[in-house]
């Protein structure tokens, strides 16, 4: 799998943790650098992690998955698409002048609410489980997979959690719809350049 391929795969899993940083961090009134990254650090082994469960458990069916690798990884990368473009849930969404509830961390101190943090993380990385037996034909790069899907997560949470805080509530938009159309996106490149091929 190239490299590109790898890092759009990364960005549009993502969205999810990012949707949720941002809209959560929208209540609160200061940015705490070291409680953000710690947050986000979580979300991304989450993310990163997720996926090698899902490698592992497509092991038994690897030489099965290696023939159909292209059709396998349009599929699954297609219906993670399609459901994220479907989700329009208050926690993908951050809107103008609406109400927050503030359940990423719980607190508007800079206190963790850790049991929050870990649900939301597996919550948001399950379909990164699912994407992770696309990855069965690529043993070899399984550990830089895992580490760009890692990486990326906690970069994009961070951020996401600095712009929520910022100016969260004078946003607007649907950061699933991103995220549904890079994989879309990701899925049919990948089909095409096995059939055209």
């Amino acid at each position: 799998m190239d490299y590109f391929s790898i890092v759009v795969i990364a960005f549009g899993l993502a969205m999810d943790s990012v949707a949720v940083c941002i809209s959560q961090s929208a209540c609160r009134s200061s940015f705490v650098v070291q409680r953000s990254f710690k947050i986000a650090l979580v979300f991304g082994l989450f993310q990163g992690l997720m996926p090698l469960a899902g490698y592992l458990a497509g092991m038994g069916f690897a030489s099965w998955i290696e023939r159909f690798d292209h059709w396998f990884a349009f599929v699954i990368l297609g219906i993670l698409g399609v459901k994220m473009l479907m989700e329009q849930d208050d926690s993908a969404t951050v809107s103008s002048g609406g109400s927050c509830e503030c359940t990423c961390d719980g607190q508007q101190k800079d206190s963790i609410d850790w049991k929050k943090v870990v649900a939301l993380s597996f919550a948001t990385s399950i379909d990164a489980m699912v994407t992770g037996l696309i990855f069965v034909p690529f043993p070899g790069q399984l550990f830089r997979i895992l580490l760009i899907i890692a990486f990326t997560t906690v970069v994009l949470s961070f951020t996401g959690m600095y712009a929520g805080t910022l100016f969260g509530r004078q946003l607007k938009f649907n950061t699933n719809i991103v995220g549904g159309i890079i994989l879309i996106a990701i899925g049919s490149k990948i089909l095409l350049e096995h059939t055209l091929m």
